[in-house]
């Protein structure tokens, strides 16, 4: 790839992994928001009150699903409204160590329980977990590339443990962003484990002090383990006409949870809504702005370009202004967690710039090669 294309309707870059364009230049979002005028909501809730109906035929756990949480707006949003369906569900949380997880972050999942809801807390080794995020950082310029493996994995591994049959999920990443490689654009969720960042399993990032018996959590099930449980995953946002972040949110803020204060500026994002239990994904979303050209802003604008709450023209705008920012107090707190100075962060991080979509001006300033315009 020379240069990146951009969706004609949001902003979205053909650079995101697992991403195709139809052959008018549009995402598949776009594509699905294009859907939504025509879909009967009624019709698609009765729907899922017979994949409920069906999933309790093979229950015997005592609870009628299982839904991953953090505590933030979605997973709150995700657990009232199956509250208001008259479920109880059991939610599971794989925690961050306590030197990552943000005061903030704790105060919103005991919200969340306090609400009335059974969890099982999940807590991964915090030495092996700083380990897989300093291999991913050096290896693949991705410090999420362990730790999203056992916030994914935890939850189907819990269902299969406590005999759950059925896993709501919230977002579909194919319909939300655009990123297909789930392999769905309707409800079904049991390809997530084939999803970008989760994919290649934990084995990637084992080394002489790593091994598969210290990952137990970062290990997704195989499918012949979910098939034997007849476990069913299914993106509750599918059937909810009107999920979306800043929905989600003013629910959630609503109900209890604590957002930021930072500035747009700080956090290379524009809701103070987004990531509220830990800071590091400010510098990963630095660190794939390197790679591929875009960050959490450009997800934020598209969303709302969606939603006719912004224009094209607005969206640019943030994303020139915004986009690829982090300061330097989050960058100085991740070099502490993993014992590294800020010169061999910059030195790797620069060594994953994509040379393809970037290039220095006369001032040995970098610039994308192709700016959305």
């Amino acid at each position: 790839m020379t240069s990146i294309i951009y969706c004609k309707k949001c902003v979205q870059p053909n650079t995101r992994p697992n991403i195709k364009f139809d052959d008018e230049g549009i995402c598949p979002a776009c594509q699905y928001v294009e859907k939504i005028p025509n879909i009967d909501w009624k019709a698609r809730k009765e729907e899922l009150k017979e994949i409920i109906k069906t999933c309790k035929r093979e229950n015997v756990s005592g609870y009628d699903c299982i839904i991953g949480v953090s505590g933030g707006k979605d997973s709150t949003r995700q657990v009232m409204y199956v509250k208001e369906l008259g479920l109880k569900p059991l939610l599971v949380s794989c925690t961050y160590p306590p030197e990552q997880q943000s005061e903030r972050g704790a105060h919103n999942l005991g919200n969340m329980i306090s609400l009335g809801f059974d969890t099982i807390t999940i807590s991964p080794a915090p030495e092996t977990w700083k380990k897989m995020m300093k291999q991913g950082f050096f290896k693949y310029g991705n410090i999420f590339k362990s730790t999203e493996m056992p916030l994914f994995a935890s939850v189907p591994k819990v269902a299969i443990a406590y005999h759950i049959p059925l896993i709501l999920w919230g977002e579909n990443p194919a319909t939300q962003i655009g990123e297909l490689g789930a392999g769905s654009l309707d409800w079904n969720g049991n390809n997530l484990k084939r999803a970008n960042t989760i994919a290649s399993g934990p084995s990637v990032l084992f080394q002489e002090t790593i091994s598969k018996k210290d990952t137990l959590w970062y290990h997704y099930p195989e499918d012949w383990e979910m098939e034997a449980a007849n476990l069913q995953i299914v993106y509750l946002g599918y059937f909810m006409g009107d999920w979306s972040k800043t929905n989600n949110a003013n629910f959630s803020i609503a109900h209890g949870i604590e957002i930021r204060d930072d500035t747009s500026e700080e956090m290379g994002a524009l809701h103070p809504f987004e990531s509220l239990d830990e800071d590091f994904v400010f510098v990963n979303q630095m660190m794939k702005y390197l790679k591929f050209g875009f960050g959490k802003v450009t997800d934020e604008v598209c969303e709302l370009i969606r939603a006719d709450k912004m224009t094209r023209e607005e969206g640019i705008e943030l994303v020139r202004k915004y986009e690829g920012k982090c300061a330097r107090k989050y960058i100085i707190q991740f070099c502490k967690y993993l014992e590294i100075t800020e010169e061999q962060f910059w030195k790797v991080a620069e060594s994953f710039r994509n040379r393809e979509i970037w290039h220095q001006d006369g001032k040995r300033n970098w610039k994308l090669k192709n700016q959305i315009l």
